[in-house]
Protein backbone atom coordinates (compact mmCIF):
# COMPACT_ATOMS: atom_id res chain seq x y z
CA UNK A 1 0.00 0.00 0.00
CA UNK A 2 1.13 3.54 -0.71
CA UNK A 3 1.45 5.87 2.25
CA UNK A 4 1.21 8.90 -0.01
CA UNK A 5 -1.49 9.68 -2.53
CA UNK A 6 -1.25 10.73 -6.16
CA UNK A 7 -1.49 14.39 -5.16
CA UNK A 8 1.96 14.17 -3.54
CA UNK A 9 5.44 14.47 -5.04
CA UNK A 10 7.76 12.65 -2.63
CA UNK A 11 10.90 12.89 -4.73
CA UNK A 12 10.45 16.57 -5.60
CA UNK A 13 9.73 17.33 -1.95
CA UNK A 14 12.93 15.57 -0.89
CA UNK A 15 15.02 17.55 -3.37
CA UNK A 16 13.52 20.83 -2.21
CA UNK A 17 14.00 19.92 1.45
CA UNK A 18 17.65 19.09 0.88
CA UNK A 19 18.29 22.32 -0.99
CA UNK A 20 16.57 24.29 1.77
CA UNK A 21 19.19 23.04 4.24
CA UNK A 22 21.77 25.11 2.33
CA UNK A 23 24.40 22.43 2.93
CA UNK A 24 28.08 22.95 2.37
CA UNK A 25 28.50 21.28 -1.00
CA UNK A 26 31.72 19.31 -1.00
CA UNK A 27 30.39 16.78 -3.48
CA UNK A 28 29.46 16.80 -7.16
CA UNK A 29 28.32 18.55 -9.32
CA UNK A 30 31.12 21.03 -9.68
CA UNK A 31 28.89 24.06 -10.06
CA UNK A 32 28.10 23.63 -6.33
CA UNK A 33 24.44 24.47 -6.51
CA UNK A 34 25.13 27.44 -8.76
CA UNK A 35 27.99 29.09 -6.87
CA UNK A 36 30.48 27.93 -9.47
CA UNK A 37 28.29 28.20 -12.52
CA UNK A 38 29.22 30.21 -15.59
CA UNK A 39 26.84 33.13 -16.21
CA UNK A 40 25.74 31.50 -19.45
CA UNK A 41 24.69 28.37 -17.55
CA UNK A 42 22.83 30.52 -15.04
CA UNK A 43 21.05 32.24 -17.89
CA UNK A 44 20.26 28.90 -19.50
CA UNK A 45 18.73 27.00 -16.58
CA UNK A 46 18.28 29.58 -13.79
CA UNK A 47 19.28 29.66 -10.15
CA UNK A 48 16.43 27.37 -9.07
CA UNK A 49 17.56 24.52 -11.33
CA UNK A 50 21.17 24.87 -10.21
CA UNK A 51 20.18 24.89 -6.54
CA UNK A 52 18.05 21.76 -6.98
CA UNK A 53 20.58 19.83 -9.07
CA UNK A 54 21.13 17.32 -6.26
CA UNK A 55 23.47 14.37 -6.88
CA UNK A 56 22.42 10.77 -6.50
CA UNK A 57 23.20 8.73 -3.37
CA UNK A 58 21.89 11.51 -1.12
CA UNK A 59 20.47 10.58 2.27
CA UNK A 60 16.76 11.23 2.48
CA UNK A 61 16.38 11.45 -1.30
CA UNK A 62 17.35 8.12 -2.87
CA UNK A 63 19.05 6.33 0.02
CA UNK A 64 18.06 5.87 3.64
CA UNK A 65 15.02 4.29 5.29
CA UNK A 66 12.84 2.50 2.76
CA UNK A 67 10.75 3.26 0.90
CA UNK A 68 12.94 6.22 0.03
CA UNK A 69 11.35 9.22 -1.69
CA UNK A 70 12.75 7.86 -4.96
CA UNK A 71 11.12 4.48 -4.38
CA UNK A 72 7.87 6.14 -3.33
CA UNK A 73 7.82 8.16 -6.56
CA UNK A 74 8.21 5.03 -8.67
CA UNK A 75 5.51 3.24 -6.71
CA UNK A 76 3.14 6.14 -7.33
CA UNK A 77 3.96 6.05 -11.04
CA UNK A 78 3.23 2.32 -11.21
CA UNK A 79 -0.09 2.93 -9.48
CA UNK A 80 -0.96 5.84 -11.79
CA UNK A 81 -0.36 3.88 -15.00
CA UNK A 82 -1.66 0.55 -13.70
CA UNK A 83 1.71 -1.23 -13.81
CA UNK A 84 3.08 -3.98 -11.62
CA UNK A 85 6.29 -1.99 -11.39
CA UNK A 86 7.69 1.17 -12.97
CA UNK A 87 11.26 2.28 -13.55
CA UNK A 88 12.25 5.93 -14.05
CA UNK A 89 14.56 6.41 -17.05
CA UNK A 90 16.93 9.37 -17.42
CA UNK A 91 18.15 8.40 -20.88
CA UNK A 92 14.78 8.60 -22.55
CA UNK A 93 12.61 5.86 -23.96
CA UNK A 94 15.76 4.71 -25.76
CA UNK A 95 17.03 3.45 -22.40
CA UNK A 96 13.76 1.56 -22.01
CA UNK A 97 14.20 -0.13 -25.37
CA UNK A 98 17.83 -0.99 -24.60
CA UNK A 99 16.80 -2.44 -21.22
CA UNK A 100 13.97 -4.41 -22.83
CA UNK A 101 16.27 -6.12 -25.32
CA UNK A 102 18.80 -6.95 -22.61
CA UNK A 103 16.06 -8.40 -20.40
CA UNK A 104 14.57 -10.52 -23.19
CA UNK A 105 17.99 -11.94 -24.04
CA UNK A 106 17.94 -13.73 -20.67
CA UNK A 107 15.31 -16.07 -22.17
CA UNK A 108 16.76 -16.74 -25.63
CA UNK A 109 18.15 -15.13 -28.74
CA UNK A 110 15.19 -14.93 -31.13
CA UNK A 111 12.58 -12.18 -31.15
CA UNK A 112 9.85 -11.01 -33.53
CA UNK A 113 10.07 -7.27 -34.19
CA UNK A 114 7.81 -4.81 -36.01
CA UNK A 115 9.95 -3.30 -38.73
CA UNK A 116 9.13 0.34 -38.08
CA UNK A 117 10.45 0.26 -34.53
CA UNK A 118 12.49 3.14 -33.20
CA UNK A 119 16.19 2.90 -33.97
CA UNK A 120 16.90 2.47 -30.25
CA UNK A 121 15.35 -1.01 -30.50
CA UNK A 122 17.90 -1.86 -33.17
CA UNK A 123 20.62 -0.53 -30.89
CA UNK A 124 19.21 -2.81 -28.20
CA UNK A 125 19.47 -5.78 -30.55
CA UNK A 126 23.12 -4.91 -31.14
CA UNK A 127 23.72 -4.76 -27.40
CA UNK A 128 21.81 -7.96 -26.60
CA UNK A 129 22.92 -10.10 -29.54
CA UNK A 130 19.38 -11.22 -30.37
CA UNK A 131 18.42 -12.27 -33.88
CA UNK A 132 15.21 -10.56 -35.07
CA UNK A 133 12.50 -11.75 -37.39
CA UNK A 134 11.01 -8.59 -38.83
CA UNK A 135 7.33 -8.18 -39.60
CA UNK A 136 6.20 -5.38 -41.90
CA UNK A 137 3.60 -2.90 -40.65
CA UNK A 138 0.65 -1.93 -42.77
CA UNK A 139 1.61 0.73 -45.31
CA UNK A 140 -0.90 3.38 -46.35
CA UNK A 141 -0.62 3.53 -50.16
CA UNK A 142 -2.30 6.95 -50.37
CA UNK A 143 -0.36 8.78 -47.67
CA UNK A 144 2.91 6.90 -47.95
CA UNK A 145 3.14 6.31 -44.18
CA UNK A 146 3.33 3.22 -42.01
CA UNK A 147 0.55 2.25 -39.60
CA UNK A 148 0.55 -0.48 -36.96
CA UNK A 149 0.96 -4.22 -37.06
CA UNK A 150 -2.10 -6.43 -37.40
CA UNK A 151 -2.68 -9.52 -35.25
CA UNK A 152 -2.59 -11.70 -38.37
CA UNK A 153 0.82 -10.33 -39.37
CA UNK A 154 2.19 -10.87 -35.89
CA UNK A 155 0.80 -14.41 -35.81
CA UNK A 156 2.58 -15.18 -39.07
CA UNK A 157 5.85 -13.77 -37.75
CA UNK A 158 5.64 -15.76 -34.52
CA UNK A 159 4.68 -18.96 -36.34
CA UNK A 160 7.70 -18.42 -38.59
CA UNK A 161 9.87 -18.07 -35.47
CA UNK A 162 8.72 -20.79 -33.04
CA UNK A 163 11.71 -20.21 -30.75
CA UNK A 164 10.97 -16.49 -30.32
CA UNK A 165 10.97 -15.36 -26.69
CA UNK A 166 8.89 -12.20 -27.25
CA UNK A 167 7.22 -9.89 -29.76
CA UNK A 168 8.07 -6.17 -29.97
CA UNK A 169 5.53 -3.79 -31.53
CA UNK A 170 4.87 -0.06 -31.79
CA UNK A 171 1.69 1.81 -30.83
CA UNK A 172 0.93 4.66 -31.39
CA UNK A 173 2.94 5.39 -34.50
CA UNK A 174 4.68 8.69 -35.18
CA UNK A 175 1.56 9.80 -37.06
CA UNK A 176 -0.99 8.82 -34.39
CA UNK A 177 -2.24 5.38 -35.48
CA UNK A 178 -2.92 3.00 -32.59
CA UNK A 179 -2.68 -0.73 -33.22
CA UNK A 180 -5.05 -3.41 -31.94
CA UNK A 181 -2.81 -4.02 -28.93
CA UNK A 182 -5.36 -6.30 -27.24
CA UNK A 183 -5.45 -8.46 -30.37
CA UNK A 184 -1.65 -8.45 -30.61
CA UNK A 185 -1.38 -9.44 -26.94
CA UNK A 186 -3.81 -12.31 -27.47
CA UNK A 187 -1.77 -13.59 -30.42
CA UNK A 188 1.48 -13.43 -28.45
CA UNK A 189 0.03 -14.98 -25.29
CA UNK A 190 -1.58 -17.82 -27.23
CA UNK A 191 1.94 -18.73 -28.35
CA UNK A 192 3.39 -18.42 -24.87
CA UNK A 193 5.43 -15.26 -25.36
CA UNK A 194 5.11 -11.77 -23.84
CA UNK A 195 4.12 -8.72 -25.85
CA UNK A 196 6.41 -5.69 -25.51
CA UNK A 197 5.02 -2.37 -26.71
CA UNK A 198 7.00 0.73 -27.58
CA UNK A 199 4.36 3.22 -26.46
CA UNK A 200 6.77 6.15 -26.50
CA UNK A 201 4.11 8.40 -28.01
CA UNK A 202 1.27 7.21 -25.79
CA UNK A 203 2.11 8.09 -22.19
CA UNK A 204 -1.10 10.15 -21.98
CA UNK A 205 -3.53 7.51 -23.27
CA UNK A 206 -4.28 6.11 -19.82
CA UNK A 207 -5.74 9.35 -18.51
CA UNK A 208 -8.89 10.04 -20.54
CA UNK A 209 -11.74 7.75 -21.64
CA UNK A 210 -12.02 9.38 -25.07
CA UNK A 211 -8.48 8.32 -25.98
CA UNK A 212 -7.56 4.88 -27.34
CA UNK A 213 -6.98 2.24 -24.67
CA UNK A 214 -3.36 2.22 -23.53
CA UNK A 215 -1.04 -0.75 -23.91
CA UNK A 216 -0.99 -1.88 -20.26
CA UNK A 217 -4.79 -1.94 -20.10
CA UNK A 218 -4.75 -3.89 -23.37
CA UNK A 219 -2.65 -6.71 -21.93
CA UNK A 220 0.92 -5.70 -22.80
CA UNK A 221 3.67 -7.21 -20.66
CA UNK A 222 6.33 -4.48 -20.85
CA UNK A 223 5.78 -0.93 -22.07
CA UNK A 224 8.24 1.82 -22.88
CA UNK A 225 6.71 5.24 -22.18
CA UNK A 226 8.38 8.46 -23.30
CA UNK A 227 6.82 10.61 -20.59
CA UNK A 228 8.39 13.85 -21.77
CA UNK A 229 6.80 13.76 -25.22
CA UNK A 230 3.15 14.47 -24.35
CA UNK A 231 2.79 14.31 -20.56
CA UNK A 232 5.50 16.89 -20.09
CA UNK A 233 8.43 15.78 -17.96
CA UNK A 234 11.78 17.28 -18.91
CA UNK A 235 13.28 16.18 -22.20
CA UNK A 236 15.02 12.81 -21.83
CA UNK A 237 12.89 11.68 -18.87
CA UNK A 238 10.85 8.52 -19.50
CA UNK A 239 9.46 5.40 -17.81
CA UNK A 240 9.38 1.65 -18.28
CA UNK A 241 6.22 -0.12 -17.09
CA UNK A 242 5.89 -3.81 -16.28
CA UNK A 243 2.51 -5.41 -16.94
CA UNK A 244 0.68 -7.54 -14.39
CA UNK A 245 0.62 -10.77 -16.36
CA UNK A 246 3.75 -12.21 -14.74
CA UNK A 247 5.32 -13.16 -18.08
CA UNK A 248 8.51 -11.08 -17.56
CA UNK A 249 10.67 -11.27 -14.43
CA UNK A 250 10.87 -7.87 -12.71
CA UNK A 251 14.30 -8.72 -11.28
CA UNK A 252 15.69 -9.33 -14.76
CA UNK A 253 14.28 -6.02 -16.00
CA UNK A 254 15.70 -4.23 -12.98
CA UNK A 255 19.13 -5.72 -13.65
CA UNK A 256 18.95 -4.65 -17.29
CA UNK A 257 17.81 -1.11 -16.48
CA UNK A 258 20.80 -0.73 -14.13
CA UNK A 259 23.17 -2.01 -16.80
CA UNK A 260 22.38 0.81 -19.23
CA UNK A 261 21.79 3.53 -16.65
CA UNK A 262 24.24 6.20 -15.59
CA UNK A 263 25.49 5.98 -12.01
CA UNK A 264 24.89 9.73 -11.78
CA UNK A 265 21.21 10.12 -12.70
CA UNK A 266 19.90 13.67 -12.87
CA UNK A 267 17.71 14.63 -9.94
CA UNK A 268 16.07 17.26 -12.11
CA UNK A 269 15.03 14.69 -14.73
CA UNK A 270 13.81 12.29 -12.07
CA UNK A 271 11.96 15.05 -10.23
CA UNK A 272 10.25 16.08 -13.44
CA UNK A 273 8.87 12.54 -13.77
CA UNK A 274 7.50 12.73 -10.25
CA UNK A 275 5.80 16.06 -10.97
CA UNK A 276 4.49 15.05 -14.41
CA UNK A 277 3.03 11.90 -12.87
CA UNK A 278 1.12 13.94 -10.30
CA UNK A 279 -0.29 16.26 -12.96
CA UNK A 280 -1.39 13.37 -15.15
CA UNK A 281 -2.85 11.30 -12.31
CA UNK A 282 -4.64 14.12 -10.50
CA UNK A 283 -5.55 16.55 -13.28
CA UNK A 284 -5.04 14.46 -16.42
CA UNK A 285 -8.70 13.84 -17.23
CA UNK A 286 -9.54 17.52 -16.94
CA UNK A 287 -6.46 18.74 -18.82
CA UNK A 288 -6.78 16.20 -21.61
CA UNK A 289 -10.48 17.02 -21.93
CA UNK A 290 -9.65 20.71 -22.40
CA UNK A 291 -6.95 19.84 -24.92
CA UNK A 292 -9.28 17.55 -26.87
CA UNK A 293 -11.85 20.33 -27.18
CA UNK A 294 -9.19 22.77 -28.41
CA UNK A 295 -7.81 20.23 -30.86
CA UNK A 296 -11.29 19.60 -32.29
CA UNK A 297 -11.68 23.32 -32.96
CA UNK A 298 -8.21 23.46 -34.46
CA UNK A 299 -8.96 20.52 -36.74
CA UNK A 300 -12.11 22.14 -38.02
CA UNK A 301 -10.30 25.38 -38.77
CA UNK A 302 -7.45 23.59 -40.56
CA UNK A 303 -9.98 21.65 -42.62
CA UNK A 304 -11.20 24.97 -44.00
CA UNK A 305 -7.75 25.88 -45.35
CA UNK A 306 -7.59 25.15 -49.05
CA UNK A 307 -5.44 22.09 -49.76
CA UNK A 308 -5.18 20.78 -46.19
CA UNK A 309 -7.01 17.82 -44.65
CA UNK A 310 -6.70 16.53 -41.10
CA UNK A 311 -6.23 12.82 -40.37
CA UNK A 312 -8.60 11.83 -37.59
CA UNK A 313 -10.78 9.01 -36.28
CA UNK A 314 -11.98 8.35 -39.81
CA UNK A 315 -8.63 6.57 -40.26
CA UNK A 316 -9.79 3.86 -37.86
CA UNK A 317 -10.62 0.71 -39.75
CA UNK A 318 -7.79 0.98 -42.22
CA UNK A 319 -5.35 -1.94 -41.97
CA UNK A 320 -3.20 -1.49 -38.89
CA UNK A 321 -5.34 1.32 -37.42
CA UNK A 322 -7.56 0.32 -34.48
CA UNK A 323 -7.54 3.75 -32.84
CA UNK A 324 -6.33 7.28 -33.42
CA UNK A 325 -4.53 9.62 -31.03
CA UNK A 326 -6.01 13.11 -31.53
CA UNK A 327 -3.18 14.88 -29.68
CA UNK A 328 -0.94 14.17 -32.66
CA UNK A 329 -2.51 16.44 -35.23
CA UNK A 330 -1.51 14.95 -38.58
CA UNK A 331 -2.25 17.00 -41.69
CA UNK A 332 -2.44 15.72 -45.26
CA UNK A 333 -0.86 18.34 -47.55
CA UNK A 334 -1.20 16.64 -50.93
CA UNK A 335 -3.94 18.91 -52.27
CA UNK A 336 -1.72 21.97 -51.85
CA UNK A 337 0.33 20.72 -54.79
CA UNK A 338 3.41 20.94 -52.59
CA UNK A 339 5.10 18.70 -50.01
CA UNK A 340 5.24 18.42 -46.26
CA UNK A 341 8.92 19.31 -46.37
CA UNK A 342 8.25 22.61 -48.11
CA UNK A 343 5.23 23.47 -45.96
CA UNK A 344 7.14 22.85 -42.71
CA UNK A 345 10.03 24.99 -43.85
CA UNK A 346 7.69 27.81 -44.90
CA UNK A 347 5.66 27.76 -41.71
CA UNK A 348 8.81 28.08 -39.62
CA UNK A 349 10.46 30.78 -41.67
CA UNK A 350 7.31 32.90 -41.92
CA UNK A 351 5.67 32.30 -38.52
CA UNK A 352 8.26 30.60 -36.30
CA UNK A 353 6.04 27.55 -35.92
CA UNK A 354 8.12 24.41 -35.39
CA UNK A 355 6.30 21.21 -36.37
CA UNK A 356 7.20 17.85 -34.89
CA UNK A 357 7.39 15.95 -38.17
CA UNK A 358 7.26 16.57 -41.89
CA UNK A 359 7.14 13.83 -44.50
CA UNK A 360 6.39 13.90 -48.20
CA UNK A 361 2.60 13.99 -47.77
CA UNK A 362 1.95 14.64 -44.07
CA UNK A 363 3.06 17.09 -41.38
CA UNK A 364 2.44 16.53 -37.69
CA UNK A 365 1.85 19.01 -34.87
CA UNK A 366 1.80 17.84 -31.25
CA UNK A 367 -0.34 19.09 -28.37
CA UNK A 368 0.76 18.47 -24.78
CA UNK A 369 -1.43 17.49 -21.86
CA UNK A 370 -1.10 20.69 -19.85
CA UNK A 371 -0.50 23.47 -22.36
CA UNK A 372 -3.06 26.22 -23.16
CA UNK A 373 -4.15 24.38 -26.29
CA UNK A 374 -6.76 26.83 -27.59
CA UNK A 375 -4.42 29.81 -28.24
CA UNK A 376 -1.73 27.41 -29.47
CA UNK A 377 -4.21 25.99 -31.97
CA UNK A 378 -5.22 29.44 -33.16
CA UNK A 379 -1.59 30.35 -33.77
CA UNK A 380 -1.04 27.12 -35.68
CA UNK A 381 -4.08 27.69 -37.89
CA UNK A 382 -3.00 31.24 -38.75
CA UNK A 383 0.51 30.07 -39.58
CA UNK A 384 -0.71 27.22 -41.79
CA UNK A 385 -3.11 29.50 -43.64
CA UNK A 386 -0.31 31.97 -44.32
CA UNK A 387 2.10 29.22 -45.37
CA UNK A 388 -0.35 27.73 -47.88
CA UNK A 389 -0.90 31.18 -49.38
CA UNK A 390 2.85 31.63 -49.71
CA UNK A 391 3.26 28.22 -51.34
CA UNK A 392 0.58 29.05 -53.90
CA UNK A 393 2.12 32.44 -54.65
CA UNK A 394 5.63 31.01 -55.04
CA UNK A 395 5.10 27.40 -55.92
CA UNK A 396 8.51 26.86 -57.46
CA UNK A 397 9.31 23.98 -59.77
CA UNK A 398 7.30 20.81 -59.21
CA UNK A 399 9.03 18.33 -56.94
CA UNK A 400 9.38 14.68 -57.80
CA UNK A 401 7.52 12.59 -55.22
CA UNK A 402 9.62 10.30 -53.06
CA UNK A 403 8.78 6.67 -53.74
CA UNK A 404 7.86 4.34 -50.86
CA UNK A 405 10.84 2.62 -49.21
CA UNK A 406 11.88 -0.64 -50.85
CA UNK A 407 11.86 -4.00 -49.02
CA UNK A 408 14.73 -4.45 -46.60
CA UNK A 409 17.67 -6.66 -47.45
CA UNK A 410 18.35 -10.21 -46.31
CA UNK A 411 19.52 -10.55 -42.69
CA UNK A 412 22.85 -12.33 -43.12
CA UNK A 413 24.29 -11.79 -39.63
CA UNK A 414 22.86 -10.72 -36.29
CA UNK A 415 23.01 -6.96 -35.72
CA UNK A 416 25.59 -7.52 -32.98
CA UNK A 417 27.83 -9.72 -35.13
CA UNK A 418 27.87 -7.15 -37.91
CA UNK A 419 28.26 -4.10 -35.67
CA UNK A 420 31.14 -5.51 -33.63
CA UNK A 421 32.76 -7.85 -36.15
CA UNK A 422 35.52 -7.22 -38.71
CA UNK A 423 34.56 -4.40 -41.05
CA UNK A 424 35.83 -1.89 -43.54
CA UNK A 425 34.86 1.52 -44.90
CA UNK A 426 33.94 1.70 -48.58
CA UNK A 427 32.37 4.34 -50.85
CA UNK A 428 28.59 4.64 -50.47
CA UNK A 429 28.12 4.10 -54.21
CA UNK A 430 30.03 0.81 -54.04
CA UNK A 431 28.11 -0.70 -51.12
CA UNK A 432 25.41 -2.63 -52.99
CA UNK A 433 25.69 -6.34 -52.29
CA UNK A 434 27.76 -5.91 -49.14
CA UNK A 435 26.54 -6.59 -45.59
CA UNK A 436 25.96 -3.42 -43.56
CA UNK A 437 27.92 -2.98 -40.33
CA UNK A 438 25.88 0.06 -39.27
CA UNK A 439 22.22 1.00 -39.38
CA UNK A 440 20.67 3.71 -41.52
CA UNK A 441 17.31 5.30 -40.85
CA UNK A 442 16.02 8.13 -43.02
CA UNK A 443 14.33 10.91 -41.00
CA UNK A 444 11.52 11.58 -41.11
CA UNK A 445 10.06 9.30 -39.96
CA UNK A 446 13.03 7.34 -38.61
CA UNK A 447 12.06 3.83 -39.69
CA UNK A 448 15.23 1.75 -40.19
CA UNK A 449 16.02 1.23 -43.86
CA UNK A 450 19.22 -0.69 -43.25
CA UNK A 451 20.24 -2.67 -40.17
CA UNK A 452 23.63 -4.03 -39.19
CA UNK A 453 23.75 -7.52 -40.65
CA UNK A 454 21.49 -6.86 -43.65
CA UNK A 455 22.63 -7.05 -47.23
CA UNK A 456 22.59 -3.65 -48.92
CA UNK A 457 20.58 -3.33 -52.11
CA UNK A 458 20.73 -0.82 -54.93
CA UNK A 459 17.10 0.11 -54.30
CA UNK A 460 17.68 0.86 -50.62
CA UNK A 461 20.80 2.93 -51.27
CA UNK A 462 18.94 4.92 -53.92
CA UNK A 463 16.05 5.53 -51.51
CA UNK A 464 18.37 6.84 -48.80
CA UNK A 465 20.10 9.12 -51.27
CA UNK A 466 16.75 10.48 -52.49
CA UNK A 467 15.50 11.01 -48.91
CA UNK A 468 18.43 13.29 -48.20
CA UNK A 469 17.88 15.11 -51.49
CA UNK A 470 14.23 15.74 -50.46
CA UNK A 471 15.29 17.48 -47.26
CA UNK A 472 15.57 14.61 -44.79
CA UNK A 473 18.61 13.30 -42.95
CA UNK A 474 19.89 9.87 -42.04
CA UNK A 475 20.70 8.63 -38.55
CA UNK A 476 23.14 5.85 -37.83
CA UNK A 477 25.91 6.25 -40.38
CA UNK A 478 29.37 6.98 -38.97
CA UNK A 479 29.94 9.20 -42.01
CA UNK A 480 27.36 11.96 -41.57
CA UNK A 481 27.77 13.03 -45.19
CA UNK A 482 27.09 9.45 -46.39
CA UNK A 483 30.04 9.44 -48.74
CA UNK A 484 31.12 6.13 -47.19
CA UNK A 485 29.55 3.21 -45.35
CA UNK A 486 30.86 0.63 -42.92
CA UNK A 487 30.35 -2.93 -44.14
CA UNK A 488 31.25 -6.37 -42.83
CA UNK A 489 34.55 -7.69 -44.09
Amino acid sequence: MLDRGQDSTPYVDALLAYAALEPGRFQVPGHKGGAGADPAMRELVGDVALRNDIPSVTEGVDIGPEPTPFQQAQLLAADAWGAARTWFLVNGASQGNHSTCMALAHSGNRVVVQRNVHTSVIDGLVMSGMRPTFVAPELDPELGIAHGLTPDSLAAGLDQTPDAVAALVVSPTYFGACADVAGLAAVAHERGVPLVVDEAWGAHLHFHPDLPIDALDSGADLVTSSTHKIVGSLTQAAMLHLGKGGRIDAAVVDRSVSLVETTSPSGLLTGSLDAARRQAAVHGAELVGETLAAVRATREAIGEIRGLAVLDERMVGRPGVAGWDPLRLSIDVRETGSTGYRLAKTVFQASRIDLELHSENVVVAIFGVGEPAAPAGERLVAALRDAVDRLEADAGPPEEKLAPPPPWGELVMTPREAFLGPQEVIPFDAAAGRVAAEGLAAYPPGIPNVLPGERLTVETLDYIRESVAHGGYVRGGSDRELKTLRVAR
